[in-house]
């Protein structure tokens, strides 16, 4: 790889390399370092490029040093293995919850109604929250206001609007 001669004088007499060219020359072998760390193709590039950004954020020192490429090989080793840790006392809490968890499936909704639920769900977002709200949890329009952040007229409104469309759709103009 070439270089601008006037950067190639800079950096002999600063003695110290551009974070760009150390960052190509060094960033595939500590993505290799933190993959046979941590033994995840996406953790190891996510660990290499934070090490890689702890040496941008203090390039003016490692820079300097007598081989930052061991500096920034150290902070990948050091996060791998924190990701490890990380990764095994999720794992072990996951286990202890499901442990203890009783399994949740969703309450059905009536057979005869699910074409019905269908029709809401392709109503606007909106309008279908508030349907959803006011006739399966049967709350009141304040209370869905509340949930909503938004006025009692609007919901009213949304409602009105979803009731109509409702109606057009499933029994003026079938499943339009």
């Amino acid at each position: 790889m070439t270089t601008d001669p006037i950067v190639e004088e800079l950096v002999v007499l600063r003695g110290r390399e551009p974070f760009d060219a150390f960052f190509r020359r060094e960033i595939r072998p500590l993505i290799g370092l933190a993959y046979a760390l941590s033994g995840s193709a996406i953790a190891a590039e996510d660990i290499a490029q934070e090490a890689m950004l702890a040496a941008y954020r203090r390039w003016d020192h490692v820079a300097r040093l007598d081989q930052p490429g061991a500096w920034v090989r150290r902070v990948v080793a050091n996060q791998a293995v924190s990701t490890l840790r990380r990764r095994v006392a999720e794992a072990k809490s996951l286990a202890r919850l499901a442990v203890h968890r009783q399994p949740v499936s969703a309450p059905e909704l009536p057979a005869d109604g699910e074409w019905v639920w269908a029709a809401v769900r392709r109503l606007p977002r909106r309008q279908a929250q508030v349907v959803a709200l006011h006739y399966y949890d049967q709350l009141s329009m304040p209370e869905i206001a509340r949930i909503l952040g938004c006025s009692k007229e609007s919901v009213n409104t949304h409602l009105r609007r979803a009731r109509a469309t409702l109606e057009r759709r499933l029994y003026r103009g079938g499943m339009a």
